[in-house]
């Protein structure tokens, strides 16, 4: 009814409950149903239990309110025939019936649904790398933006943005946003190459050929621990955020780019 995959139904939860339900751990009650729809869930009293009715509870009163307001060219997840405008929809849809296909969205229509938001992630990341791209013109910082699959000369895969240019690379910054885990640890494991690169066939004493700046949101960088650890050390630390974008070229190498002071 939510129209919500499993992970973003645990995000919500951990965001509304004193409860921290794990994108994993949603996972499992959600195969656990698929595979045996007609078995009951016995109450445990132990963490899954506690996770159940958490996640229960959540779903009751997301329904409950609806969809809520927000930007014209924005669809909400409940902004759907039978929880737009919370119980005032549902009520009505209980007595009179409604249209099956009316009801289609993701956990019936399957594979097309994930082909459609599989197309539209890449708009998503749109949204860092525009931000990213205000910021370097603003300072005047000469960069050179690499296209989806591009091949740039010293690199086997293009980090998104190359300062000054890549016949010269001096910073590199990456910009991801992953809302799975899994899809960070991939993001992190390509950053963590970059830095690879820069270090290949240099002293431990020698500086890198280039700096690593990482630009990310989404949260699937919330869950892992140590895959954030692993970013940091990557970086040196220059990780950024949609929230702290304004620092990027004060707090990395940029800064020896800036040709316009826009402060």
């Amino acid at each position: 009814m939510l129209g919500f995959t499993p992970p973003e139904w645990a995000e919500v939860t951990t965001r509304q409950s004193d409860v921290t339900v794990t994108q994993n751990a949603a996972r499992t009650l959600d195969r656990a149903v698929r595979l045996l729809p007609s078995r009951q869930l016995k109450p445990s009293g132990g963490a899954t239990d506690r996770r159940l009715r958490a996640l229960v509870a959540t779903a009751c009163e997301l329904l409950k309110e609806g969809a809520p307001g927000g930007p014209g060219e924005l669809i909400h997840r409940l902004d759907k025939a039978d929880t737009k405008s919370g119980l005032d929809s549902l009520q009505p849809l209980t007595e009179l019936g409604v249209p099956y296909a009316v009801l289609l969205y993701e956990r019936l229509l399957g594979r097309p649904f994930a082909g459609h938001r599989d197309s539209v992630s890449e708009l998503i990341g749109h949204v860092m790398e525009t931000a990213i791209e205000a910021v370097l013109v603003r300072a005047g910082v000469s960069f050179r933006k690499t296209k989806r699959a591009e091949k740039v000369s010293g690199f086997d895969q293009a980090p998104d943005f190359i300062v000054p240019d890549e016949f010269n690379p001096q910073v590199v910054i990456e910009a991801k946003i992953a809302e799975d885990d899994g899809t960070a640890r991939d993001k992190v494991t390509r950053i963590q190459h970059l830095y690879s690169l820069s270090r290949r066939k240099l002293a431990p004493d020698q500086p890198s050929r280039f700096d690593v700046v990482a630009c990310i949101g989404g949260r699937g960088f919330k869950v892992r621990r140590e895959d954030m650890k692993k970013l940091l050390l990557s970086t040196r630390g220059r990780v950024f955020t949609l929230q702290n974008l304004d620092r990027l070229v004060d707090s990395t190498r940029l800064a020896e780019f800036r040709t316009r002071d826009h402060r």
